[in-house]
């Protein structure tokens, strides 16, 4: 990040959210379907994932919507929004009972429940029900000489990971690859403040051909003539800077879930593709 870029940090407010690990979950009947009508049951959602991780691939898994680390959520359906709309990519998170008593982890994903990473270490500690407390902060971030742009999600230390600079009156941001707004699905009808949009991966052809199926969990990813200021609809001349935060899924118009992160204008938001942008890095995560 350039030392000229003047974030608000200081204005920030730090609380404290709390959740518990979550069981997995599935449908009532098992089943998810491929497009052609053919049923499985797999594994995804919710729940300690020991072998997958940020950094890891997105595809590939015999799984559905795999989500990384440790699913938590809270009980109480408020308290459970304040969770999700307060907590922020980056934000620190301590386990607060059992016998991780203490470790320390960090926030990856939104997805249904909040995405936290631990060292496998302390993954063969933890059990479904320990409490984990956020340290959220990131809500309200900006950056004083660029108001068309709008940052989500995003904490100061994912900020300062970010990697962004200022060319030719653009603020880049590195990313791992570019998506084409066509193939965008489920999710679009939902705020950008919450959750994510999937991705529509049925046709493994164009998958291959676009590259799309190299993705990896913690990829930065950017979307053209798509505006993520409210909801997420095509727009010409502006741009989304996502977080790639689950798996692929089987399912007509599903595939791995993209996590808004930053939007505004193309004229002023640019990106660049390197294909280390991943957040395991910029949170100094190991893989």
């Amino acid at each position: 990040m350039q030392d000229t870029l003047r974030w608000n940090t200081d204005s920030l407010v730090e609380m404290a959210v709390t959740g518990q690990i979550s069981q997995p979950t599935m449908r009532p009947n098992g089943y998810a379907h491929y497009p052609d009508g053919k049923g499985t049951v797999l594994p995804g959602m919710s729940g300690i994932v020991y072998n997958a991780r940020v950094g890891d691939r997105a595809f590939g898994w015999a799984g559905d919507h795999v989500e990384p680390g440790v699913s938590i959520s809270n009980g109480v359906e408020m308290q459970d929004f304040a969770l999700h709309y307060l907590t922020c990519i980056g934000n620190e998170a301590t386990v607060m009972s059992g016998l991780a008593r203490g470790a320390k982890g960090i926030v990856t994903g939104e997805h249904a429940r909040l995405l936290v990473d631990f060292a496998p270490g302390v993954m063969e500690d933890l059990m479904i029900g320990d409490t984990v407390q956020i340290r959220a902060a990131g809500r309200g971030i900006a950056l004083a000489d660029w108001p068309n742009i709008e940052f989500k999600k995003t904490s100061p230390l994912l900020a300062k990971g970010y990697g962004l600079r200022v060319e030719n009156g653009q603020l880049i941001c590195p990313v791992a690859m570019e998506l084409p707004a066509r193939i965008m699905g489920s999710g679009a009808e939902l705020n950008a403040e919450y959750v994510d949009q999937d991705l529509m991966s049925g046709d493994r052809a164009l998958m291959a051909e676009l590259g799309v199926d190299q993705m990896r969990l913690g990829d930065l990813i950017a979307i053209r003539d798509v505006d993520h200021r409210f909801g997420r609809s095509y727009s010409t001349g502006r741009i989304a800077i996502c977080l790639c935060i689950h798996g692929d899924s089987v399912m007509t118009g599903h595939g791995p879930g993209i996590l808004t992160l930053m939007t505004g204008p193309a004229d002023e938001l640019g990106f660049k593709i390197n294909p280390g942008a991943n957040i395991a890095a910029f949170c100094k995560m190991g893989i």
